[in-house]
Formats: C-alpha cells, structure tokens, sequence
C-alpha cells in the first residue's frame, strides 16, 4: 500500500512537512517487549478540513464521538475524533459492584507505548453519570428512570483523528497489539490510517433528501408540573433554615420531539455558545451533545485539579460595562459566600485522595468571561497519594458541589425528595481517561440527551436561604436557553438534517 512506504503518499501532498508513519514495525517489535498497545500514526498538514466535516465523513454507523474546545473566545488547540471503537463499557446501578474500578480493570488491560506531543491519543471516552455517586455515598435506590440510560457508557478508542488547530496538522493513530499477531496488527494499523485519509478526501456526506423546510420549533415541557419547581425551591429554604443545608442545586428537566439530528444540535451549540469543553458522543441507541463552561477534575501523572465555577453576570455590551460588571459579581457578598462555600467543598473533595498537606488553592476568584456570561472560577490542586489512580479521585469529586449543594451527601438527600425522575448523566462527568492514566473531564451541564427522537434539557441553579424561587425557575430556563437556541439554529439550516 502507498501508505506503507511510510515516507511520503503521493504529489498532492501539502508543503514539506514529513509524512512518515511512525513506529515501522521494526520500532512496534522493539515497542512490543514493554507496551502491548502500540499507537501507529501519520502526521499531515491539512488546512482545510475541520473536525466537524471530518467527524461527517468518518463516523459510520456505530459508536463515535468528537471532542473539541473553545477558551476564552479562541479555538482550544485540539480537536479529537473517535470512530469505530474497540468496545463499549456500559453500567447501570442496576448491574451492582463498583463502577469505577470495571473502568479502571478494562483500561489496565493496555500497556500503551507513549506518543509524544499528544495529551489524548487512546483510552476510554464517555460519561459518568450523577447517579454514580450511589456507589460511593449512602444515597439509597435513585427516583424514576424514564429514560432508562447507562450510569456509565465509555467507548475504548480505536482509530483516532487528532487535529492541531496551532501547527494545521492532522495526526491519524490506529493501534497495533502486542497480544495479537503483531506484523499483522501493524499491516491492519497502515491499512486503517490509509483508509482514513482516503476518506477525508471525500465530500462531506449531504442529507437526502434535504429536511422539509416546514421544519418548526417543538414546545419543550418541563417534568415537573407548572410552579412544582418553585415549591422545590421553597422547601429547600425551609430545610436550609432549620439547618440541613448551606446550599442545594435543584434542576428541571424539560423534553420534546425534535425534527433535528442530535450531531446538528452539535453543531448548534458550538455556534452559539462556544466552551471550553464541546463534545458529541454517539452511542448507538442515545446520543449527547453538549458545550460546557466547567471543568470537574484533570488529573495529569500525581498531579490532580479541580475548577469551582460558582457566581456569573451577563456579559456586557462594552468592554467598560465588562469590567463594571465583573467589579458588581466580586463585591457582590452572596456570590462570594457561595463561592468560598464551593472551593472548600472542592478543596475537602480532594483532600480525600491527596497526600497530607498537598492541597492548595492555586487561583481565588478570578472572572472568566465566556460568550454569554462571565463566571467566578477558582483552581483547587493537589498530588494523589500512591496507589490513587485517576478513576479514584474522580469518585471523590463526583458529582461537583455546585451541581448538588453543600453539605455534599445531605444535599442529594434533598434533591432526591423533590426531583421527580433520576437525573442520569446531568449533573455527572463528560471527558477522557487515557491509558497512561490521565484524566479530563467536565460537568454534564449546557447538554441535551436525544434517544428514540427525543431530546431532553436539564438545568438549575443554587438556592440559599435568601433565594426566591420565582427567580430560580427563571434562572433555571435561562440555563437551559443556550440548548434550545442550538435546536432552533439546527432546525432553520436548509441542509443540516
């Protein structure tokens, strides 16, 4: 094959940027006696193709996902595309035994050789529900499950397209194993590589017929009847007064048909609301799309950190009326009272998996603007202590104080009283473990789930004891309005089906 002469694939290739496929099976062989899962990868300049067309042409039938990022108005520089995965770990409360280490068992499975340059270049790719947090606190059987999805649902990548977004690169990887044939697993790695490039090369797929131009917004309905979530936030501050709580962050969900694809709802949402952590995962039978502005845990080797975003103000129409409001949120006592509640929530989350005395607040209280709103952002790190893998101090955080309140366990007990259906995947962890260990996740918020068709929004916000719940059911929809201004954006494209 072209491709497996591994210097260069032919004259249409862009300047003289080396195209060598690396490792040669000699290298994979010398790989092979200490990694049984050995990334082959091709690195090629390619300024015109975008994760979004690619992601078209490349993702088939079966499960994949696209993950991308936006910070502070700027593309992030990666973009990652994953299609046809080796397996797909799926679990339900239901299943019993410990979730994270069924994770942490089909990871162990692969010794995987490094690839330099690459934060990300295989492991397991997916979600972690709310609910997950029944295996680690004493919560008791979770509410109504109408939708009946995994607690947990993770694709262990095969083939994977990295773009560089910096240098205008795109890296294909395809992995050979050492625990198979290994000249042939290679042979199958170049045979994958060259088959994706022969791909990208192809128009992007166009829906036919094209979507009928009567396409309307649904009405969206909330499962809680009208005003129920105003006296869930009315009982909130009853139990906060008496002294059960200093803070719950009670949610809504609201659902309807939609005569929209989820992966145009995808392209919605990063349009419209552009974050630092965008993500599409198709897993056959369900799918999620979201645009989230806040981190839950990264873990980097020992290294661990978590992100409190708690506090958030319209942007402005100037930059002046920016800094005067971004001055309003930081002298504004409540908000600082919630945030300092939530980063030593963060803070006692990690001192669990940390060692003694590692734990710092790196960052306090600086404002980050995003493309609606500008938050209050906090950093919180530490070093894990041995034997604490990634997966661990994942259950140790998950899910984020400002997603469930504070006290952490007497909070869901709360949420639990007054929420009608399991929350599912709101509220949990969207990202990436990688095979060497590595960790980085987001909190499932500004995300819409579509099974059978239909798409479901959930969203919340914190209630204290001076909360009106009026204001906390608009906050609420305010929340869920950059979801459904994706769908109507995706409906009203004449192509996007």
């Amino acid at each position: 094959m072209a491709v497996a002469s591994a210097e260069r694939s032919g004259g249409d290739d862009r300047g003289h940027f080396a195209e060598r496929v690396r490792p040669s099976l000699e290298e994979t062989s010398a790989l092979a006696r200490h990694y049984n899962l050995i990334p082959v990868a091709q690195t090629f300049i390619d300024d015109t193709e975008t994760p979004v067309s690619a992601f078209l042409k490349l993702r088939g039938d079966g499960p994949a996902f696209l993950l991308e990022s936006a910070e502070q108005g700027r593309v992030g520089r990666y973009s990652f595309i994953g299609f046809a995965p080796r397996q797909v770990v799926r679990w339900s409360l239901k299943d019993g035994g410990d979730p994270y280490a069924l994770a942490a068992a089909q990871l162990a499975h692969f010794r995987a050789a490094p690839s330099p340059g690459l934060p990300f270049a295989g492991g397991a790719v997916g979600l972690f529900a709310y609910d997950l947090v029944r295996t680690v606190e004493p919560l008791g059987p979770p509410n109504p499950d109408p939708l009946g999805l995994p607690d947990l649902a993770l694709m262990l990548t095969g083939p994977l397209v990295v773009f560089d977004h910096l240098k205008h690169t795109i890296t294909v990887l395809a992995n050979a194993y050492a625990d198979e044939a290994l000249e042939r697993s290679h042979k199958e790695a170049l045979e994958t590589i060259a088959s994706v490039r022969r791909r990208l090369k192809e128009a992007v797929p166009r829906p036919d017929p094209l979507p009928s131009p009567d396409r309307r917004m649904p009405d969206f309905r909330s499962a809680m009847a009208p005003g129920a979530f105003e006296a869930a936030v009315s009982r909130i501050i009853q139990y906060i007064r008496a002294g059960d709580a200093y803070q719950v962050v009670p949610s809504q969900r609201w659902s309807a048909a939609v005569p929209v694809q989820a992966f145009s709802i995808y392209r919605g949402l990063r349009a419209v609301n552009p974050s630092p952590y965008m993500y599409f995962l198709d897993f056959g039978d369900f799918e999620v799309a979201g645009a989230s502005p806040e981190p839950l845990i990264t873990v980097s080797g020992p290294r661990v950190s978590t992100r409190p975003i708690a506090g958030t103000r319209p942007r402005g129409a100037t930059i002046e009326e920016d800094r005067r409001l971004a001055q309003e949120l930081l002298s504004d006592p409540k908000e600082r009272a919630e945030h300092v509640m939530l980063v030593d929530l963060g803070r006692n989350d990690l001192g669990r998996v940390c060692a003694y005395g590692t734990v710092r607040v790196d960052e306090f209280m600086a404002v980050e603007n995003y493309s609606h709103v500008m938050h209050i952002v906090s950093n919180v790190s530490g070093r894990l202590r041995p034997g604490v893998g990634a997966l661990d101090a994942l259950a140790s955080v998950l899910p984020a104080g400002t997603l469930s309140g504070a006290p952490k366990v007497r909070a869901m007990q709360i949420i639990d009283e007054l929420e009608p259906v399991k929350r599912g995947g709101y509220g949990g962890a969207i990202g990436w473990v990688s095979y060497e260990g590595d960790l980085d996740t987001c909190i499932h918020i500004r995300t819409v789930v579509v099974k059978d068709g239909v798409a479901h929004i959930q969203a919340g916000g914190g209630t204290v004891a001076d909360a009106l719940p009026e204001f906390e059911q608009r906050e609420s929809e305010a929340k869920a309005r950059a979801v459904l201004e994706a769908i109507e954006l995706a409906i009203a494209q004449p192509d996007w089906p």
